[in-house]
């Protein structure tokens, strides 16, 4: 009996909309978590509770397939229970500015310290110049000064008097104090003193030499003087700032009293402060004084007072729980921090108060979660951020350090404990290839998160479906669905799947599916989404990708493809393929022809000649060649020299799902039986004449629909695909009201004789008693030229023998 065709209700698994409990989404209760991603969920909560260094988590599957969502939804729900964090804080070290110091407070503190330090600085710019331009400051101050004057004079005086009666007087010049001979009150001239007797002469002589002995070392002192001076007045100094800054300190003393930390930085500024009150005052009396004193403020005012600031790192206020951080732009400085720099008079400077945080500062203590791709297209971001998990610390740095170079005065601020769990999402394609190169990666992220592609539809499938359905429109803000809607919901699922049993689990998709179908609803004015509007939304999909199958279906229509939907050729025969473009995907028929000969039993596969043909293309040529070879040449020679070639092929051929078609092709060539050529092919073959499952059955059975359409169904049109896709199908409607009315037909072939049967009209042909085949069957038309072909060559061996010597030669 001839192998029948599918019934058009096998050709796509309708969802019954009668079945469904429920009027629209709105009736629902929204899926909870994830559809069917029961081992993804385990795997991304293990590595959430997990502790250890080395447990963080890889989320894998295909795109869409809401990685993101499904980690982050998980993560928040933990991290909402967890405590909140602490904050850190840099700090100026007053013993090595290049150096700030790391500090952590309590949550919610950290901001509140750099307020409350701002503060005390702008409060520092008032009250310390008030303090020193005071009363009693400028009393005590003038007080020191005339004491200072009074202790001079004083010891003048008393000098003068000493050299008064000894006949001596202190004299000023030009270059200074000197002492010289007086009497009567009045200096002796040159020309009277040397008329003075020589025992006189000698006497004063001596008064001079000693007094001005004793001047000198008066006039030494001062210096001493007037450091004591100052340095009374630098002890005055002190007193005063001490006196105006302590009480300022004070309340933020008792306010800090439980942060040590805090603490010890108000000592470095009470102490810094003092040490340099100058750098407070206001310009000094006198004209070039206060300029100079406002041109060296101009230049030092920013740093010294910012040095007493607090930079505010990470700030947890208003955080409940510990933070869960995105990073979508995964660059070094985004990771692990940077270094800002402010233009000041003409060059480029820094200060501890000029590092910013990065995602690993804001997720320390909680969770961070990264694009996979996104983060190893970032030049070092991926080798900092595995020095980061390795070593429990995260360092700010410039980024000339990390080529080996660095300025005498680049910042190295103090790093930071780390203690944060990466969960990083990506392609399985991406991951095992991290595994496989990268020897740190499979130490670091020891947790692996598989995502399903599909969820079984049976056993409640649809339902739960359903209901992620309903979550989904909540979490949009779309119209709910309506039973309709949602039944054409499923169908649409089960084809993204490819599998008619199944369900995709890829949400992202879907989500897209319903915006616009929303859309659609809302300019029909509709309240809920119905079927059309799903399908709308999907017929809108498949337009948008639909210019490459135009094209496609044009140049077969007009014949610049050679694709033939009627009539019978011999060594010919419709193979389909699939071509996917940015995620879309359409069936292409393509001519697929052979030719025999006498040979030594070689298939020639031309692409793989021409190097068009890749290995899973060229590895079912061999499969079928090992066929032909075990059913029909098994005992005797394999005479035969083929070609295989698919016809206008200008791009590389790859896959085996054509190798049945192949196959049928050498077989009508070897049958000579010509092959029914409103019928096409797909299906991989093994060595037993097996037909094998394919991929992309949907789409090549309405490729090849469309092209037949496109020229008018007569009734003798099909496609033949392996009967293991039989589950598969979830054709468009279209297609299956074509086959109700019996325009077009489906067949589910599980092995080559049932193929070529329905290919060729003749009987394949069982083996008798002796091995034989039936004369007339495929089979022994094929087993028939072999032989031929085997006694050819046998003959063609003989003619070539040398002859003997006739005799008497």
């Amino acid at each position: 009996m001839p192998l029948a065709s599918l019934p058009p209700a096998a050709l796509r698994r309708i969802c019954d909309e009668g079945t469904l409990p429920f009027e629209t989404t709105s009736a629902l209760d929204p899926l909870p978590g994830p559809l069917g991603q029961e081992r993804a969920v385990e795997a991304i909560r293990l590595g959430a509770a997990m502790g250890r260094a080395g447990h963080h988590v890889f989320v894998l599957g295909p795109p869409g397939a809401g990685k993101r969502r499904l980690a982050e939804a998980l993560l928040a729900e933990r991290a909402a229970r967890e405590p909140v964090p602490s904050d850190w804080c840099y700090l100026h070290d007053f013993a090595d500015a290049r150096r700030p110091r790391a500090v952590e407070l309590p949550p919610g503190v950290g901001a509140r310290v750099a307020r409350d330090i701002e503060a005390l600085v702008d409060e520092l710019k008032a009250v310390v110049p008030a303090a020193f331009e005071s009363e009693d400051y400028r009393t005590r101050l003038q007080m020191m000064h005339k004491r200072l004057e009074e202790e001079r004079e004083q010891a003048m005086s008393e000098l003068g008097r000493r050299a008064q009666a000894r006949g001596v007087g202190i004299v000023r010049t030009p270059v200074g104090l000197a002492v010289a001979p007086v009497r009567d009150g009045e200096v002796l001239e040159p020309d009277v003193f040397q008329k003075l007797p020589p025992p006189e002469r000698e006497k004063i002589q001596k008064d001079l030499a000693e007094m001005q002995e004793a001047l000198a070392a008066l006039v030494r002192s001062f210096p001493a003087a007037e450091r004591r001076h100052r340095e009374q007045v630098k002890e005055m100094n002190r007193e005063v700032a001490l006196f105006a800054v302590g009480h300022l300190l004070d309340d933020l003393r008792s306010r800090y009293a439980a942060l040590p930390a805090v603490l010890a930085h108000l000592e470095a500024v009470q102490k810094d402060v003092v040490d340099n009150v100058h750098e407070f005052l206001g310009a000094a009396d006198g004209a070039e004084e206060a300029m100079a004193t406002q041109i060296r403020r101009l230049f030092t005012e920013t740093p010294a007072f910012r040095r007493y600031l607090v930079n505010a790192l990470v700030d947890r206020t208003g955080l409940s729980g510990a933070p869960l951080v995105q990073e979508d732009l995964p660059t070094l400085a985004a990771l692990v921090g940077r270094i800002e720099h402010q233009a000041h008079f003409g060059s480029l400077v820094t200060d501890f108060t000029l590092l910013r945080s990065g995602a690993l500062h804001r997720a320390n203590g909680g969770y961070l979660l990264v694009d996979a791709r996104r983060l190893l297209t970032q030049p070092f971001a991926w080798e900092e951020l595995k020095r980061a998990l390795r070593s429990g610390l995260v360092r700010i740095e410039p980024l000339e350090r990390r080529f080996g170079s660095s300025s005498g005065t680049a910042l190295e601020p103090q790093p930071i404990p780390l203690s944060v769990k990466v969960v990083l999402f990506g392609e399985r394609q991406l991951y095992y290839l991290l595994a496989e190169l990268d020897p740190e990666f499979a130490r670091l992220f020891q947790v692996a998160a598989d995502l399903e592609d599909d969820v079984p539809r049976a056993e409640g499938g649809e339902l739960r479906f359903a209901r992620l359905l309903a979550r989904l429109v909540a979490e949009e803000k779309l119209r709910p669905l309506g039973r309709g809607g949602v039944a054409r919901t499923i169908e649409q699922a089960a084809r993204l799947a490819g599998d008619a049993t199944r369900l995709t689990a890829r949400v992202d998709d879907l989500a897209d599916l319903l915006r616009e179908a929303d859309r659609v609803a809302a300019d029909a004015g509709r309240t809920t989404i119905e079927a059309a509007d799903v399908q709308a939304a999907v017929d809108g999909q498949r337009r948008r990708a639909a210019r490459i199958p135009e094209r496609v279906g044009r140049a077969i229509a007009d014949g610049t493809l050679l694709v033939d939907t009627a009539g019978a050729q011999v060594g010919q025969v419709n193979g389909l393929s699939v071509v996917t473009l940015a995620g879309q995907s359409f069936g292409r028929p393509s001519r697929i022809t052979a030719r025999v000969r006498l040979g030594r039993g070689e298939v020639v596969d031309i692409e793989r000649e021409v190097e068009l043909g890749g290995p899973i293309h060229s590895k079912g040529v061999l499969i079928l060649s090992a066929f032909l070879g075990a059913r029909y040449a098994a005992d005797r020679p394999f005479s035969l020299s083929a070609s295989l070639v698919f016809e206008q092929s200008y791009g590389g051929v790859e896959g085996d799902s054509a190798s049945s078609a192949e196959l049928y092709a050498l077989l009508s060539a070897l049958s000579g039986l010509p092959i029914r050529q409103g019928l096409a092919v797909t299906g991989s073959v093994n060595q037993h004449g097996r037909i094998q499952a394919i991929g992309g059955a949907n789409e090549k059975v309405e490729g090849f629909f469309d092209v037949c359409a496109g020229r008018g169904l007569t009734g003798e049109q099909g496609v033949l695909l392996p009967a293991a896709n039989a589950k598969d199908l979830m054709l468009r409607a279209d297609v299956v009201e074509a086959a109700r009315a019996g325009r077009f037909a489906v067949w589910a072939v599980e092995s080559v004789d049932q193929g070529i049967e329905l290919l060729t009209g003749v009987p394949a042909g069982e083996p008798g008693p002796e091995g034989k085949y039936p004369p007339e069957s495929v089979n022994g038309r094929v087993a028939a030229r072999l032989e031929a072909l085997a006694a050819a060559a046998r003959a063609f061996g003989r003619s070539d023998e040398p002859r003997p010597p006739e005799p008497g030669r």
